[in-house]
């Protein structure tokens, strides 16, 4: 059997991976064929964590915009639709038969651990998903760059954001057909660019501390087996 190039692994889902196209909240299938994919992944043998977002639920910024609302506030509401998120995805794991940890960077006892980064590197070692929620655990900063921050923290060998196309084009390939798709770009060469894959802060971070990125499709079945392998998928960053 395959084995992964990579020790350790940080995977960031976006919310919308937790439901249909266009829709809200989340969706069993959906949720069950992440599942299904992460599993996949942790039989090539590396030690797994998970960075969720909630797009399914409110994005911050723009609930702040519609209704009014301070970003603050709206950031947190956020935070805590991150761990709805990562609840479920604990419990659906955990019916497929695999381990899983909730750890989340804002206080919810009732429902996950506090994000230490010892304990979190303890259950990875131990053959643990750790699902880290509630972002970094301050308004203002995107699930991004907590996924940045929590794979710097955590030595994790690779960066993985899984969307819904199949990697970085040079512009929206939904607007623009003749977008082109890049093989390999530098972290350098992202930020010139401009291109909008993640925040520049989240990319600075990786580009500090030598993280790899990888913007692949999730949805295509296989890409993730393929990225841990060193088989060319998506885009490089690095």
């Amino acid at each position: 059997m395959a084995k992964s190039k990579y020790k350790r692994v940080l995977l960031k889902l976006s919310g919308e991976s937790f439901c249909k196209p266009g829709g809200f909240g989340i969706d069993g299938s959906a949720l069950k064929s992440i599942a299904e994919r992460i599993l996949e992944t942790c039989k090539l043998g590396p030690q797994i964590a998970v960075v969720v977002g909630a797009g399914n639920f409110l994005r911050g910024k723009n609930f702040s915009q519609v209704s009014g609302i301070p970003r603050n506030t709206a950031d947190y509401m956020g935070m805590l639709a991150t761990i709805i998120n990562a609840c479920a995805l604990q419990e659906t794991l955990e019916k497929l038969g695999q381990p899983t940890r909730v750890l989340s960077a804002i206080d919810v006892a009732a429902m996950c651990e506090p994000f230490i980064r010892r304990r979190a590197l303890r259950h990875l070692e131990q053959g643990r998903v750790a699902i880290l929620a509630g972002g970094t655990g301050n308004p203002f900063f995107t699930t991004d760059t907590c996924a940045a921050l929590r794979a710097s923290e955590l030595d994790a060998d690779l960066l993985i954001k899984a969307t819904k196309v199949d990697g970085v084009y040079s512009d929206d390939p939904e607007k623009n057909p003749n977008a082109l798709l890049f093989e390999k770009l530098s972290f350098n060469d992202l930020l010139k660019k401009n291109l909008r894959v993640m925040d520049h802060s989240a990319i600075s971070l990786c580009r500090d501390n030598g993280i790899r990125i990888i913007v692949l499709n999730i949805f295509k079945e296989g890409n993730l087996v393929k990225a841990l392998c060193g088989q060319h998928v998506g885009t490089l960053i690095c």
